[in-house]
């Protein structure tokens, strides 16, 4: 290879230099992360909703939305026009020009509502503390501070002039009634309604990254109800799940596929079946194993089986297929029989591609998961992510599913780095850290130095 085609970004079938090669797969996470980033901080760049910061109950509709909830950027300005509405018949009321119609207790729930509409913009601004989140009293000594804040004082600077003006009004109101009578601390006459505000963003479907990354600390972090599980027990349950359904698919798929791979009998016997079953969609069965195994994890574990097995068996038997026939024809003139050539010639010389079969098959193995975890009672990780959905808190799915995806990710990155740790004869090079624990083996069980591709292995002795 000349060192003009090494060099060159596109060459046919030929390997990019290793600092290309480097800069690629930065760039193939770097690319998502920052388009999901450009998406999401860029104002003018798509930001179909508004998200509220501050939110009002409108008198004529039954919807109630509260802060952080989504509306689109066609219906927010009406949202915004029904409460002036809204507050244009408080003014009239409060000057006599209409009847006040409700009785006095509802108009004071309704007026405290009001206030707490404040609560949400004042804990995320810092203007509330988190332990005073249901103080009636320290929000009414917010207003209170809002309301008597000098002109032109930035710390308020959240809330709209006219967000403002209504607070001053309102403080005014409650002030003067407070002072006629301790028996109750709010009025009887309506209160003007904050004034809702908002500021562009996506769907609720796709969270900011900042967003994604504090609710998963948070998540990950908490100390769980009495009873329930941690994010780490979920995990540890999947990661079983997975698992013990992958496990259970080798025992028993890999000596069929040898087998299948090997002799023409068995091939003939099994593979048209599994070749036929495998196109049976695996959670079709899910009502059917439960019946089985009932609602825990069995069910789960033989949903993941179903999905893996008649996959692995026809690949595996695939890779035994595509041994070096010469292997075979040299040790049968050297007289092996047929388990020889079975357990010393073709389960040593597929090995190799084997391993790397079985970390394919394990990355479908987890594709499984979430589709089994919902069968029967509901479990791990995907519990979470259902209920989390259900409820669109997707700042909390996203987390849960970029752990799952670590998880594989790091298991499959780990797996391929020990290839040549348990197969030296392949030659392929070693992480350092990798190479250290192979001196260490070697040392340890056979006193020899370690592989070096492109070299015998060497003795000490």
């Amino acid at each position: 290879m000349s060192t003009r085609q090494h060099n060159a970004w596109f060459s046919i079938r030929e390997p990019l230099a290793p600092g290309k090669q480097k800069l690629l797969t930065l760039l193939s996470f770097l690319g998502p992360i920052f388009t999901w980033c450009f998406v999401s901080y860029v104002p003018f760049v798509w930001h179909p909703d508004m998200k509220l910061d501050l939110s009002a109950t409108r008198s004529d509709v039954t919807t109630v939305f509260t802060a952080g909830d989504h509306l689109s950027k066609a219906y927010f300005p009406s949202f915004v026009k029904a409460i002036r509405e809204d507050n244009q018949r408080i003014l009239q009321q409060q000057l006599g020009e209409l009847p006040v119609e409700e009785p006095a207790p509802r108009v004071r729930r309704s007026n405290l509502n009001n206030l707490r509409h404040l609560t949400p913009l004042a804990l995320r601004q810092g203007w509330l503390q988190s332990s005073e989140k249901d103080d009636t009293e320290a929000l009414l000594a917010l207003w209170q501070r809002i309301a008597s804040a000098p002109s032109g004082d930035r710390t308020f600077r959240a809330l709209s002039e006219e967000n403002l003006a209504i607070i001053r009004s309102n403080s005014k109101r409650i002030d003067a009634h407070f002072a006629s009578s301790n028996s109750q601390r709010l009025p009887s006459m309506p209160l003007l309604k904050l004034v809702p505000q908002g500021r562009p963003a996506n769907p609720v479907y796709l969270p900011a990254p900042h967003e994604v990354l504090q609710r998963g600390w948070k998540e990950f972090t908490k100390v769980p109800d009495p009873g329930k599980p941690s994010m780490l027990d979920r995990l540890r349950h999947s990661i079983w799940i997975v698992f013990a359904g992958f496990a259970l698919a080798c025992v028993i798929g890999v000596p069929l596929g040898i087998l299948c791979g090997t002799f023409d009998f068995f091939s003939k016997l099994f593979e048209p079946f599994i070749d036929f079953f495998r196109y049976l969609p695996a959670p079709s069965f899910s009502t059917l194993l439960v019946a089985i195994f009932l609602a825990h994890d069995a069910p789960k574990i033989a949903l993941v089986f179903v999905g893996t097995f008649f996959q692995l068996v026809l690949v595996v038997s695939k890779t035994t297929q595509l041994l070096d026939k010469s292997l075979l024809e040299a040790a049968l003139t050297l007289g092996a029989g047929k388990k020889s050539l079975l357990t010393r010639v073709v389960v040593p010389g597929i090995l190799p591609n084997l391993y790397n079969d079985l970390r394919i098959l394990l990355g479908w193995s987890w594709t499984w998961l979430v589709i089994a975890e919902l069968i029967g009672v509901k479990s791990g990780l995907t519990e979470f992510i259902e209920t989390q959905g259900r409820w669109r808190n997707f700042d909390a799915v996203f987390p849960v599913i970029f752990t799952i995806g670590f998880v594989g990710f790091f298991t499959d990155q780990l797996l391929a780095q020990l290839r040549g740790f348990f197969f030296p004869w392949t030659g392929e090079k070693l992480h350092p850290l990798i190479r250290g624990l192979s001196a260490a083996h070697h040392w340890l069980v056979g006193n020899r130095l370690p592989y070096e591709p492109g070299s015998q292995m060497r003795s000490r002795r």
